[in-house]
């Protein structure tokens, strides 16, 4: 249900113990199988935690220790202003697709917002408002008011900064008032599963092709869902050519690949650098070369030459000491005895 959210969601790769409640509001122009024309999806740090959508008209928990949240209240009051925010996402996409001048087709208006709470207990927000995947306007939490990004989203900022308006000072205020008041909340249900650490585990390999070297590095098996993985070649960053979102596994924790292109000169060590909160100290898995084909045929037919030439050589001298030998005569008589 919310796999267009996921397409267009921006999200941090750098390990931070801070904690952050995001939401993800998102409206497209025509229903598709399997896709609710509006819905909104909770995430408290990196855990999905609430859903609402156009299909269920209702607002749910979804993580196991978010159910826990024994609020009715809360739950029926927070359906009726996605509802609202439901109502209000019909109207945007069709301002938004005339404003782009775009007369039919599939289109998509997000809006995202979060505050993020810091480990001195300061806190900070943004609210980012998306037209198919590229921001149009955002708002400046510190001043209270909205910045357009694009030419089309003037006359809206214009509007909605008016003395008459001020939503940018009522998004501000709930920035830094409700949505800290209910990150705090949340982050009492769920601050075991979310202060959980598991060590990455750490695979490197590589290809040559051309005179290409690509070098891979999966990590997998951590969480939390934040981690730091680069190549490097001695002390020198490698510029990373393919990497992938961190992908969840089944067991709850993630996975990361990251790819570089390399051409291997004598003398350079190249290394996967893996850096988490589960570790005291950051990881750095060397890359070895495979070794040369060729040279190990050869290597191992030189070995079973001296093996032959050794078996030979020791028949032979067996050979001619027995032939060399005269037994000792044992007459009585014998000058020799």
């Amino acid at each position: 249900m919310y796999a267009v959210t996921m397409i267009l969601m921006s999200v941090s790769g750098a390990y931070s113990d801070s904690h952050s409640l995001r939401y993800y509001c998102t409206g497209i122009s025509s229903s598709l199988p399997g896709i609710p024309e509006f819905s909104i999806i909770g995430y408290l740090d990196d855990q999905l935690t609430e859903l609402y959508s156009s299909d269920i008209k209702k607002r749910i928990p979804v993580a196991e220790w978010l159910k826990a949240y024994n609020d009715p209240e809360y739950w029926e009051r927070t359906t009726q202003v996605c509802k609202g925010d439901e109502a209000l996402f019909k109207q945007e996409v069709k301002i938004g697709m005339k404003r782009f001048n775009h007369s039919g087709g599939l289109h998509i208006v997000q809006v995202v917002t979060s505050c993020e709470l810091r480990d001195d207990g300061s806190f900070t927000g943004y609210e980012q408002y998306r037209y198919d995947g590229t921001e149009y306007m955002f708002l400046d939490a510190e001043r209270g008011i909205y910045i357009p990004t694009m030419r089309e989203a003037e006359i809206t900022t214009q509007r909605w900064n008016s003395p008459d308006s001020r939503m940018g000072e009522a998004a501000k205020h709930y920035l830094e008032n409700i949505c800290v008041d209910r990150l705090k909340k949340f982050l009492k249900y769920g601050k075991k599963d979310l202060e959980r650490r598991v060590r990455p585990h750490v695979k490197v390999t590589g290809r040559e092709t051309g005179g290409i070297m690509k070098l891979h590095c999966q990590v997998y098996g951590f969480h939390p869902r934040a981690v730091d993985v680069r190549w490097m070649n001695g002390e020198d960053e490698v510029p990373s050519y393919e990497t992938t979102n961190v992908l969840p596994n089944p067991d709850g924790t993630y996975q990361i690949r990251v790819s570089a292109e390399v051409t291997p000169k004598e003398g350079d060590r190249y290394s996967c650098y893996v850096d988490h909160s589960s570790l005291k100290e950051p990881l750095l898995v060397q890359w070895e070369p495979p070794q040369n084909p060729h040279l190990a045929v050869v290597i191992t037919v030189v070995s079973i030459v001296l093996i032959l030439t050794s078996v030979i050589a020791g028949v032979i001298i067996i050979y001619k000491k027995k032939k060399n030998y005269t037994a000792a005569d044992t007459s009585d008589t014998s000058s020799d005895t």
